[in-house]
């Protein structure tokens, strides 16, 4: 709403300034509201009445359009970020994040260490059941972080990422001895710094989708974030990151519908 009343009082200075140039005080005399007083006043007061009524349908349509919007494009001086909804999978022409946690499981299921049928990796490994995760991590001996507390299983370094076609898969969510996915905010920040320096190496001039990380089934230990928070936190840690996509290529944000609203974006940081 902040954002929206900012756009309408901008948009109110344009309209009115280039309106007042063609309406002259007698079409503001033609009304009379206060009587018995003289026309100076009278055209005063018809002109901060007709300024707020033209500032009130700005401020609809204003209001109209960020609540149907579907998108949104922040640009910078060496960056693009798109927030839009969608499904990351139907996103055709770009390569496409998909969060696993810190040991890459892969078996789908209902118990509490299982992958959620769900979830943007649970929809992944169904989607691609022949998908051979061992012989992936083969590749990325370098990336193992010690073990996990989870059956003191190999870990990955949050946000590292392992290429496949179309799909970078990235290490995500610690395991705690249970198999449940928690992260402490500091590691969340890291986990993001990392996530923007294997996008740089991996992206190959095109654009990159990622979900808003953190808002499944992920549990953070010491903070309780929004999905909306989230994203700003997203956003702002690509801003200061010193590896970007470059343009013309961009970072797409891609949140299922509803999940967020697009006029609030940049309101939390």
């Amino acid at each position: 709403m902040k954002k929206c009343f900012k756009t309408s009082i901008t948009w109110l200075i344009g309209i009115l300034s280039f309106l007042f140039l063609f309406l002259s005080d007698d079409m503001f005399k033609l009304v009379k509201l206060i009587h018995n007083q003289n026309e100076a006043l009278n055209v005063f007061v018809n002109k901060v009445l007709f300024a707020i009524i033209v500032f009130l349908v700005i401020t609809l349509i204003t209001f109209v359009i960020y609540k149907n919007q579907n998108s949104v494009i922040i640009r910078g001086r060496n960056y693009i970020i798109e927030v839009k909804f969608g499904d990351i999978f139907q996103q055709k022409t770009s390569k496409k994040v998909i969060p696993f946690d810190e040991c890459f499981t892969s078996v789908v299921g209902d118990e509490p260490h299982n992958i959620n049928s769900n979830s943007l990796c649970g929809q992944f490994l169904r989607f691609n059941p022949s998908i051979q995760i061992e012989q992936l991590l083969s590749k990325v001996d370098s990336y193992k972080k010690g073990k996990s507390e989870y059956m003191g299983l190999d870990r990955y370094e949050t946000g590292r990422l392992i290429p496949m076609g179309d799909y970078l898969l990235m290490s995500f969510a610690r395991l705690n001895k249970d198999g449940l996915g928690c992260l402490t905010f500091s590691e969340y920040l890291t986990g993001l710094s990392v996530l923007w320096d294997e996008i740089d190496k991996y992206y190959g001039q095109e654009d990159v989708c990622i979900p808003i990380l953190g808002s499944g089934v992920t549990r953070f230990k010491d903070v309780d974030l929004e999905k909306q928070e989230l994203l700003d936190i997203i956003i702002a840690s690509y801003k200061v990151s010193r590896n970007k996509i470059h343009r013309p290529n961009k970072l797409i944000i891609v949140c299922p519908k509803n999940a967020i609203s697009m006029d609030k974006i940049g309101e939390n940081y």
